[in-house]
């Protein structure tokens, strides 16, 4: 079996968008002056689909939603020559090759996510190749169900917050993620609001459910040390992204700090990153999105290491290709989980591009053992939403 051909597409959103009230939640460009409202820059109305054609007939799909144009000219370039005529199985190989040969530039961010959706899609491929789910491949099933938290919770009017946690509650689910909406620029205020809506959360979810705070790079380490104490009463399971990224030495310092797990890595893209945030005990949660760090080659690795250091994992977003990474490995716990709703942020779009995804049932998710492959599909649903990019 070669690889015959790869196609890469990029779907932009037409379709209606429901906008972010302010301060819904807290991000990187917070520190900054901005006219606009700053989560603008992190929301993406778009994603690639890559698509892998083999000699033998089998198609595999891959994904990226960070910047799109830019990776689909990524995979047409640069990535599509390294792995066409290709044997899928030698997935080591063509990983290391594609890494490796775009080393000078796309070490970080959109070249790794890039690399990612091929990935995934050779995954995808070698599942569908032999009749089994990726899981299967990779270990196979160490959960009879994958737990999951229900991720949406943005900050909002307190009593919108409060109403529908408790509609998810009554679904079943037992943890659960909220979006803190203030930081650094807005003072004293800012820190009462963000305690004021943690309050009440967990007025509505009681203390014997798991509650996560989430800052989305939106504060420093200064912020961060005078709110953290006043958080711990509220026991979180952990406070997430609390500063950006690249700042390895702020992480290791607030989760040195506090006795609330710090968590990170969701902006983070290779192996040898995740190392340094260990080595460093920079974090206590390992996030990583699967179409971030390198596709399913990359991930298994992660996941390795981080068993090996007693950090968890817990993948950012969702999504089938992180599904199948916990449901292998005892160094997930759990998953995120987005129902699907209006588009928004842009994560949402994952559901409005493929069919396959599994819903959650009282806080739960499985994956099914005779769906070969990643399980996913192309929805064809909702494609008169999309401008659709060759």
């Amino acid at each position: 079996m070669k690889i015959k051909s790869v196609r890469a597409r990029v779907f932009e959103w037409k379709g209606k968008t429901v906008p972010p009230q302010g301060n819904f939640c807290s991000n990187a460009m917070d520190m900054l002056y901005a006219p606009q409202e700053t989560m603008s820059t992190f929301r993406f109305h778009g994603w690639t689909v890559v698509e892998i054609e083999t000699d033998t007939g089998v198609v595999g799909l891959g994904n990226v939603a960070l910047a799109p144009r830019i990776a689909k000219a990524i995979v047409d370039q640069y990535l599509a020559p390294l792995v066409i005529g290709q044997d899928p199985w030698d997935y080591e190989y063509l990983s290391q090759r594609m890494y490796r040969a775009t080393h000078a530039w796309g070490r970080k961010g959109v070249g790794m996510a890039a690399i990612s959706a091929v990935d995934l899609a050779i995954w995808d491929i070698l599942g569908k190749s032999v009749g089994k789910p990726v899981f299967k491949l990779l270990g196979g099933r160490t959960k009879e169900k994958i737990p999951c938290y229900y991720s949406k919770l943005y900050r909002t009017d307190l009593k919108a917050m409060q109403a529908e946690a408790k509609t998810f509650l009554d679904q079943g689910f037992r943890a659960f993620k909220m979006r803190f909406g203030y930081g650094p620029k807005h003072g004293q205020q800012g820190v009462v609001e963000n305690l004021k809506s943690v309050e009440a959360v967990r007025e509505v979810i009681g203390y014997d459910n798991d509650l996560m705070l989430e800052c989305y790079m939106g504060w420093n380490v200064e912020y961060a040390k005078r709110i953290l104490p006043k958080l711990e009463r509220f026991e979180p399971r952990w406070l997430e992204e609390p500063v950006i990224a690249d700042d390895i030495d702020g992480y290791a310092e607030l989760n040195a700090l506090t006795s609330i797990p710090i968590s990170g890595g969701e902006h983070e893209f290779t192996l040898y990153g995740f190392k340094q945030l260990l080595d460093r005990k920079a974090v206590s949660v390992v996030q990583y999105d699967t179409n971030r760090v390198g596709g399913i080659t990359m991930a298994h690795k992660i996941n390795a290491l981080c068993e090996a250091y007693s950090v968890p994992v817990i993948p950012h977003a969702g999504q089938m290709h992180n599904y199948h990474l916990t449901m292998s490995t005892l160094a997930s716990p759990m998953s995120e989980y987005f129902p699907m709703f209006d588009v928004e942020v842009g994560n949402e779009l994952f559901y409005y591009i493929f069919d396959g995804e599994p819903v959650a049932k009282d806080g739960f998710l499985d994956l099914d053992d005779n769906v070969p492959g990643l399980g996913l599909t192309l929805k064809t649903q909702y494609l008169n939403q999309f401008d659709i990019i060759e």
